[in-house]
């Protein structure tokens, strides 16, 4: 029971929660909750409101309707700089213009500028991160001259960054994904998809936002499926991935395969 308790209180809960811009519904009584140490899976078709329930969870936009709770506190009762320190956003595109480095960029995400011993924390965190998104050879040269996946990663590591806290401080953190494998090939989606899952095992909440629906599949513990504004299911993969869903949010004959489970679509 105590147990259960913790789990209710330790999440972020988004509760009844539509959204209006421009006087076009976007989202519409959307609820469910991000869970310490589970990856829940945004997927559905362009235009179903993925983006947009994630830039509310983040508070950079505000709800028409409803309620959005960090570990019980209201998100609109919580400063900018306490956001920053529990969650960690990564969007879909992230504009950098002037000639940074990738180590600039990285650094960027830094937010223990009070803790002792700075540079050796931020040095230890940056190796850290770097090596995990593949992007320890790269980190002296001009972000503006990398590929498209190159820049993914390298945003990555900022994202990560920013929730990085010494071993003897481990509070509850967020990491919100808005497509992370954009413009990948498949090596770097599936070793950064490994690190994804790993964040969540030591106990970080992740909202994912993806189009691979095989990836979902793979590595979530719960998946939420959109369509036009609306949550039409969240739960474990094989609840939602059902053939019948599954064809009336996305127009297409997608077959479900059990034994391992995949889909195929054409």
């Amino acid at each position: 029971m105590a147990h259960n308790k913790i789990k209710e209180i330790m999440t972020i809960k988004i509760s009844h929660v539509s959204y209006t811009l421009k006087n076009v519904k976007i989202l519409d009584d959307v609820s469910f909750d991000i869970v310490p140490g589970e990856i829940l899976a945004i997927v559905g078709p362009n235009g179903a409101g993925k983006s947009s329930i994630l830039n509310l969870v983040a508070g950079d936009s505000d709800p028409t309707q409803g309620d959005i709770f960090y570990n019980n506190t209201h998100l609109k009762h919580i400063s900018l700089e306490m956001r920053a320190s529990q969650r960690s956003v990564m969007s879909q595109s992230s504009q950098i213009i002037f000639d940074y480095t990738v180590r600039e960029i990285v650094e960027m995400g830094w937010l223990e500028r009070s803790e002792e011993n700075l540079s050796v924390n931020l040095n230890r965190a940056i190796t850290i991160v770097s090596e995990d998104c593949f992007i320890t050879e790269i980190l002296d040269r001009k972000f503006t001259e990398l590929s498209g996946g190159e820049q993914r990663r390298v945003h990555l590591a900022r994202t990560l960054l920013q929730l990085w806290q010494p071993d003897c401080n481990k509070r509850i953190k967020y990491l919100l994904l808005d497509e992370p494998l954009a413009n990948l090939d498949l090596y770097y989606e599936i070793k950064l998809m490994e690190l994804i899952k790993r964040k969540s095992r030591e106990g970080i909440g992740i909202l994912l936002i993806i189009h691979d629906l095989n990836l979902a599949a793979k590595f979530s513990d719960r998946v939420a499926i959109f369509s036009e504004g609306n949550l039409k299911q969240i739960g474990l993969v094989e609840q939602v991935f059902n053939k019948e869903l599954l064809k009336s949010v996305y127009g297409i004959d997608i077959e479900v395969e059990v034994n391992p489970f995949r889909l195929k679509y054409y």
